[in-house]
Formats: C-alpha cells, sequence, structure tokens
C-alpha cells in the first residue's frame, strides 16, 4: 500500500497568528515569519522560527523580564548604613551616618525621642513637654510639666503669660488685668497706687490682696498671721526675739555672727551657705529658692549706697503715774512713775537677760527712784491693767555722709494715745509757755543693727532715764529722773571690751524713761552705724555677646531671622532645623549640615 503526503504552504504566515514558539498561545519575541518558509516542517526548518528563539519564552529567557526582575539586585542596595535603604539588620536609614538626628550613625537604633518612619527620609523628632525647646503643637516650653507657672502640663500658654523664651520662666502679660502672672505679688484689676497694689503689681505696706481683681485690704500686725507684706508675726509686742512689732524680721546673730535667712535680700560677709540672696525664694531668676546661683544668668553683689533715712522700730508703753488712784477694776498708778527725783546710775546690770531685757541692778539695794524688781520688770513687758502699748518708728534722716538723727525737744509720743487716749489717766502740763497739756510715764525701745567698722559713734541726749547696750553690753548710763543729759559712746573704744570684730554685726539697744514732769526730749544720734545693704542682683545672661550655660546663641542683638539668634538666646530658623524652609530658599532640610547624604551642608538638593 503506498502512501503520499500532500504538503502546502502559504507565501506569507498570517500576523494574526504568530509563530507561538514552544508554549502555545504566546507570542514569539522574535518578528514574524519572512515568508521565505520552502515548506520544510518549522521544527527543524533553520529557517523557520524555531521554537527555541531567545525571547520565546519570557519565563525561561533570563533577558526577557529585565525590566521586572532588575529590581531584585537594586533593592538590596550597597548593604551599608547611610545608602536609604532599611536592612534587615538595621533599625531605621536616614541616608546618613550622622547621629543624633534621630537614626543612630550606625542605624542600628532609633534614638529616643524620634520616630523614622520612611527609609531614607529624615527622622521625625518626637515633642516632649517639659523639655524646654519649644517643637510640634506646643506654643510654649518652660522646662517644667508644672501649671499655673503660665506655661501648662501639656506646654500651651495660660491666660494672663507670655512665654518668650524656653526653657525659662514665663512672665505677666501686664499688670492690671486681674490675673496674678510671674513676679506680680497682686492684681488688683488696676494699674494705681495706693491701694494696697501698686501700678506694677506690688504689695504696698500694710496690705494684703487675698482675692486676684478685687481691692486690698489693711494687715493687722500682731495676729499671729503673716499676711501682705509682713515678714513675720509673732504674736506680740518684743523686740529682740527674731520678729518687730512692725513684723519685720530682726537678725539673728549671736558675738557678730548672724544666721543666714535665704531669700531677706542680705548677702552676709564670708557666707558658707548662700551664694546670692535677691529678696525672695522664687526658682529661674537667677537667684534659686536656696539662695543658689542658677545658669543663664549674670548675678552681681551690690552694695546699695547709705539710705536717706533710717526707720528704727519702737515700742512705747504707757503708765500711770503713782499719783493716779485706783478705779474701774485698775489699780493705783505705777510706783515708779511720779514718784521720786534725782540722778540713779547702776538701775540696770552690766548685760541684758536671755529674753534681751535689762535687769534690775538694785535688788538688795536702796534706790532713790525705783521700788523694787518686780516693779521695775513691768517698764518694758506687756502687763495687763498696769501699761498700754504702742507700736511705732523712729524716722533718722540723713545728715552728713552716714550721720543720722532723730531729734525731739519736745519728746511726747502718746498725748493721744494710751491710758489718755481711753480716759484713765489725765494729761499733765509741759514746761513751755504756755503750758501743753501732754501724757507723761512711758517708756521706749528701740534696736538697730549695724555692721562694725571702727567708725562707730552714738551720741544720746534726753531725759529721764537712758541706758544702752551694744552686744547685749551696757555701753551707756544715764538713770534716774533728771534733766535733759548728754552721753557720748566711740564704739571703738569700746571694741575689745564688747567683743567687736571688723565685718560683725551687732545690735544697739536703746531703753528710755519719761518719768517725771515737766519736761521731756530725746535725741539719738547714729554717726557709721550702718546695716549691711549687700544683696544680689541676676539678669538673664543672654544679650552680652558670650554663649553662657542653657543658651542656644548669643550675637548680642538676638532679634531672629533666619540663621540668626532668637529673643531668649536660642536659634531662629536655619539650616540643619530639620525644617525645611521654603520662603529661605532651602531645597531640603534633614537635620543636620553634612553634605554628602543626599541634602547638602546649605540645605540643598544633591543629585547622583
Amino acid at each position: 500500500m503506498s502512501a503520499s503526503l500532500l504538503l502546502s504552504a502559504c507565501g506569507k504566515d498570517d500576523p494574526s497568528d504568530p509563530d507561538g514558539g514552544p508554549v502555545p498561545g504566546q507570542q514569539d519575541a522574535s518578528t514574524a515569519d519572512s515568508g521565505t518558509d520552502s515548506g520544510t516542517d518549522a521544527g527543524t526548518d533553520p529557517g523557520a522560527d524555531s521554537g527555541t528563539d531567545a525571547g520565546a519564552d519570557a519565563g525561561n529567557d533570563p533577558g526577557a523580564d529585565a525590566g521586572a526582575d532588575a529590581g531584585t539586585e537594586v533593592d538590596a542596595g550597597t548593604g551599608r548604613c547611610g545608602d536609604g535603604l532599611k536592612q534587615a539588620t538595621e533599625a531605621c536609614d536616614d541616608r546618613n551616618t550622622v547621629g543624633g538626628d534621630g537614626c543612630s550613625a550606625t542605624c542600628a537604633a532609633i534614638e529616643p525621642g524620634w520616630t523614622c518612619e520612611q527609609e531614607g527620609q529624615p527622622c521625625v523628632h518626637i515633642p516632649v513637654c517639659g523639655d524646654g525647646k519649644v517643637e510640634g503643637a506646643e506654643s510654649c516650653d518652660d522646662g517644667n510639666t508644672a501649671a499655673g507657672d503660665g506655661c501648662s502640663s501639656s506646654c500651651a500658654e495660660e491666660s494672663g503669660w507670655e512665654c518668650p523664651s524656653p526653657g525659662r520662666a514665663c512672665g505677666a502679660e501686664r499688670c492690671g488685668d486681674s490675673i496674678l502672672a510671674g513676679v506680680e505679688q497682686c492684681d488688683d484689676g488696676n494699674i494705681v497706687s495706693s491701694d494696697g497694689c501698686d501700678a506694677s503689681c506690688r504689695l504696698e505696706s500694710g496690705y494684703k490682696c487675698p482675692v486676684v481683681g478685687e481691692p486690698c485690704v489693711t494687715t493687722t500686725c500682731g495676729d499671729s498671721r503673716v499676711e501682705g507684706t509682713e515678714q513675720c508675726d509673732d504674736g506680740n509686742h518684743d523686740m529682740g526675739d527674731g520678729c518687730t512689732p512692725l513684723c519685720t524680721r530682726e537678725p539673728v546673730c549671736s558675738n557678730g555672727v548672724c544666721q543666714e535667712v535665704c531669700g531677706d535680700g542680705l548677702v552676709l560677709n564670708n557666707s558658707t551657705t548662700e551664694q546670692c540672696d535677691d529678696g525672695n525664694t522664687r526658682a529661674r531668676d537667677g537667684c534659686s529658692p536656696t539662695c543658689q546661683l542658677e545658669p543663664g544668668f549674670t548675678c552681681a553683689i551690690v552694695v546699695a549706697p547709705p539710705p536717706d533715712q533710717l526707720s528704727l522700730p519702737v515700742v512705747y508703753r504707757d503708765f500711770r503715774g503713782y499719783d493716779v488712784p485706783a478705779s474701774g477694776g485698775l489699780p493705783r498708778g505705777h510706783v515708779d512713775f511720779e514718784n521720786g527725783n534725782g540722778f540713779e546710775t547702776g538701775i540696770v546690770a552690766t548685760t541684758l537677760d536671755a529674753q534681751g531685757k535689762p535687769v534690775y541692778g538694785k535688788e538688795g539695794m536702796s534706790s532713790a527712784t525705783t521700788h523694787g524688781r518686780t516693779a521695775f520688770d513691768q517698764w518694758f513687758r506687756d502687763v495687763p491693767s498696769v501699761n498700754k502699748t504702742v507700736v511705732g518708728s523712729l524716722n533718722l534722716p540723713r545728715g552728713s555722709n552716714v550721720l543720722y538723727q532723730f531729734n525731739a525737744p519736745y519728746f511726747f509720743p502718746l498725748d493721744a494715745a494710751g491710758w489718755v487716749a481711753s480716759g484713765q489717766e489725765p494729761l499733765r502740763g509741759d514746761a513751755s509757755t504756755p503750758s501743753v497739756p501732754r501724757n507723761f510715764s512711758f517708756t521706749s525701745e528701740t534696736r538697730y543693727w549695724f555692721e562694725y567698722r571702727g567708725t562707730e559713734v552714738l551720741t544720746f541726749r534726753g531725759d529721764d532715764d537712758v541706758w544702752v547696750f551694744i552686744n547685749r553690753r551696757l555701753v551707756l548710763d544715764l538713770g534716774g529722773i533728771h534733766g535733759a543729759a548728754t552721753g557720748n559712746v566711740n564704739v571703738s573704744d569700746r571694741a575689745n571690751a564688747l567683743g567687736l570684730t571688723p565685718g560683725g554685726i551687732y545690735e544697739v539697744v536703746v531703753f528710755h524713761a519719761e518719768r517725771h514732769t515737766t519736761g521731756s526730749s530725746y535725741q539719738l544720734t547714729l554717726n557709721g552705724l550702718l546695716y549691711p545693704s549687700r544683696r544680689t542682683e541676676c539678669a538673664y545672661a543672654c544679650g552680652n555677646h558670650v554663649v553662657d550655660a542653657g543658651e542656644q546663641c548669643d550675637d548680642g542683638v538676638n532679634d531672629g531671622g533666619y540663621g540668626q539668634c532668637a529673643r531668649g538666646c536660642v536659634l531662629g530658623p536655619r539650616c540643619g532645623d530639620g525644617v525645611t524652609q521654603y520662603d529661605f530658599a532651602e531645597e531640603c532640610d534633614d537635620g543636620n549640615t553634612q553634605g554628602q547624604d543626599g541634602c547638602s551642608a546649605t540645605c540643598m538638593l544633591e543629585i547622583g
């Protein structure tokens, strides 16, 4: 049996059915058949489009899917930190090897306070309220998270405050807005003085302002409550116990050495505990609440010039004369007043007692003008039904150089006070012409502290009894009932006997009694007796052209601007701050000023 095979061929392959090669239905990467096929089997004809064409099987041809597979090698990057591609062993890669910008120099860790979500891009700092930097949505950051100080616990500026300098204390926006802010001591809703709260919102003497925005009210010294401008209030009229009857703090000194009190505005010589004292215990003003220097400030010891006037607290005790009979539940007048006459020294001992009062010196001896210790001990102490206490001040205007003097030829401070005011003692005529009705029979006590320099002179002229003590030792005895007498004390002549050393702080006490009609005078002269006046004044160091601790910069002007130092000595907008300042022609900002990391040192994009 014979068989025949008939082959036929077209002159050109149908373009719509290209040779699929070994994968049916998939277009061969080669061109369409040119039509030169002689009719031989496509599988053996070398001219035919063989199924082994390099582009035929995209899946097998290693070069066929070059576009897709090309990313495999590039994704692998260089395998090094800083190439902008986070490898499996890297925690981040911000396209540089600089630390401090969120991604560590080795790409091994994301630094605290940062987030690095996009590889090859700068990390983003996470704002932290209380770190002293204003970032993100913060409107302030005073270095803490305490509220009520102008910058809230979430670093939002509080009403009535302004916070111009990051990391530093906020201040009052303005006085008189009924908001107590900054260093304001009060705010009664106005800027009028003489109403308890002055035009700069500082408390005025004798007032307290308990309700912000409401009128201030007067304080009462002696009610055992420290209020308003009172430095202390121990509820008594005694002096020498640390708190005067005017509610001002007294130095606590022994043999020239005083205890330091932080916040009293006094820096003592050779202080071992206070580096500064600016008269308050507030923080972030240069001198801390414990009187230590704070960074970011310049502080200096300021020695104030001698004042124009010395004001000494004085306690008067009014007695009824012995010629006043008992009446209305009161005993007869005091036996030592209006009952005797004559000079008499030795009435007091040479040293004060533990309470700083004079000790009766005539115990067991006769006395021409006094009548025993019990009666004498009432002279300078409060005794109900025996005396009435009135508190005041002795004002000594300044004369030449450092000489201060109080001079009253007619010394009757209680004419409208004490027992006379209550109608329980009569007025008596004085020695003037015509005679003037006066209130006699009273004592006075005043105290003052001074720094011994060796040039001090104290002079007293008056009547009746006068005793002066320095460092608790008697230096002047003008005792007895007499006319005006004069005594003079050159302190340096007594320095050794009194135990005085230069630079030490000592107390001078003047006890006085007016015990008989018809004259009364009082002249006290203090020449060179000055209390130390060294205090600390602090100011922001910002502006002194020196970058001090806590400052980022200081160009002396600090008015801000691109690339400049801003108010508060903090850096303003600039290349390297991590924020692209397009308004200042920055193309990028990766948080540093190092080149070769995609963003140049001048914040321009780097190519290649």
